[in-house]
């Protein structure tokens, strides 16, 4: 079932959920939790204890309230969203003074902008072939050399060079298309 939930688009996957699916619930879950986490670490900079529990709070709400959602293709934005006002909500509650410029801070919509393009990336890699999946994480995340790579995969460096080419345009490729609103299909 794993399998299958992973392909849906969030619209398809939010639908699901509303139906009762628990395998579509654990996928939302489990597809959002580091982007809302991200959010509550790197974006507003909340103490551990503190992002676990917006993080609980977040999916709380998002679980109780899914069913008050307008557009399931805007589940992403609209989590977002829950997820900036429950870490507003927590620096306000806190001991910590924290002046209200200091939160909405330009830093802190650019790292939430970063934030949203990074996992946006690491979504639009998912929809590329295995082969293309590898040699992008090697040398992007692993940060592991042409001379590595082609070592692991027994390949000549100037092929790693070449798929790593291939492998980027296909991703521009899924990016664009998901700005232009189609859904990127697998390959």
């Amino acid at each position: 079932m794993r399998e299958v939930t992973e392909t849906l688009s969030d619209s398809q996957l939010v639908q699901r959920c509303r139906a009762g699916d628990p395998e579509a619930w654990n996928e939302l879950v489990e597809r959002f939790s580091r982007y809302v986490y991200a959010i509550c670490v790197q974006g507003f900079r909340l103490r551990e204890q503190d992002a676990e529990d917006v993080f609980q709070e977040v999916f709380t709400r998002v679980y109780s309230r899914l069913d008050t959602l307008r557009d399931d293709s805007a589940v992403r934005p609209w989590i977002a969203q829950l997820t900036r006002r429950l870490c507003l909500d927590t620096l306000a509650s806190s001991a910590r003074v924290q002046p209200a410029e200091e939160v909405l801070a330009p830093s802190t919509e650019q790292t939430l902008d970063e934030i949203d393009e990074a996992f946006a990336v690491r979504e639009a890699v998912t929809t590329l072939s295995e082969s293309c999946q590898e040699v992008l994480d090697r040398f992007f995340a692993r940060d592991e050399s042409y001379r590595t790579i082609s070592a692991e995969l027994d390949l000549p460096a100037g092929t790693i060079a070449s798929r790593i080419s291939r492998c980027l345009v296909q991703l521009r490729e899924r990016l664009e298309g998901r700005n232009e609103g189609s859904t990127p299909s697998s390959e």
